[in-house]
């Protein structure tokens, strides 16, 4: 069983069948966690599973393996009064889930693309990885963090653009008519420090933190086709001032 298949199995049993002897079976001892809603260690995550409400369920959009490294995109229905779009990452190693992320925002029903926050494709193509990771860290280098527009084109196609931030609409025009509307509200996209890097085939997931109003974590998902970003989806989250663990969220 490779990683992808373990993480998909555990969060099955663990979210799917809702059952907290899963824990036993795909957890680490000294499990770490970096989520908001609980604190470390397996029996945390025992309790979580335990009182999950009868409606709860997870719907899983697409996943990437990276190493030890995956990440699931989704949509967690029933976990509290509105749905919510999910980035869960988790480092696996000796065979258990040992470290978790994750990102969470509700779900928009009337988008300004029409796409929703997690259609598109559901598999990554087979190109090469090593080529899409660092053509994104090219972007997230120049655009995001250095904030150099002027360079906008040389990474993003202005023929096919398609947008899944529930605010932007398709193409660099939609993206230019979204940003300028954030930063009137007081609202600029700062990127300070990217901390992943999460790749497979032709899809880059970016784990970010910066500025957005206020402190956030940005996760932005980025499919490359023909050397041009072409797709993307995204989770931008506020940074809790307290957390029930020490990790951080990073």
């Amino acid at each position: 069983m490779d990683n992808k298949e373990l993480v998909l199995k555990a969060a099955g049993e663990l979210f799917g069948d809702k059952d907290p002897s899963a824990v036993d079976r795909w957890v680490a001892p000294d499990y770490r966690q970096h989520s908001a809603l609980i604190g470390d260690g397996p029996e945390a995550l025992r309790g979580l599973v335990a009182n999950l409400p009868e409606g709860f369920h997870y719907e899983l959009a697409r996943v990437i393996a990276d190493g030890d490294l995956v990440a699931l995109h989704g949509i967690y229905r029933g976990f509290g009064p509105e749905p919510l779009v999910a980035f869960d990452l988790f480092r696996v190693a000796d065979g258990k889930l040992a470290e978790h992320w994750d990102a969470l925002t509700p779900v928009v029903e009337e988008t300004a693309s029409g796409r929703s926050q997690t259609d598109g494709p559901t598999q990554s193509a087979n190109v090469d990885t090593e080529n899409s990771r660092a053509f994104v860290r090219g972007f997230a280098q120049r655009v995001l963090q250095d904030a150099d527009y002027t360079v906008l084109t040389d990474y993003i196609s202005t023929e096919t653009y398609l947008q899944h931030n529930p605010e932007a609409a398709d193409g660099l025009t939609g993206f230019g008519a979204a940003a300028a509307k954030w930063a009137g509200q007081g609202k600029n996209l700062v990127y300070k420090t990217v901390h992943k890097v999460v790749a497979e085939g032709d899809l880059v997931l970016l784990q970010s933190e910066g500025e957005f109003g206020e402190p956030v974590a940005y996760w932005d998902l980025f499919r490359v086709q023909d050397g041009k970003i072409v797709e993307h989806w995204d989770v931008i989250a506020p940074i809790p001032a307290e957390l029930p663990h020490g990790n951080g969220l990073f």
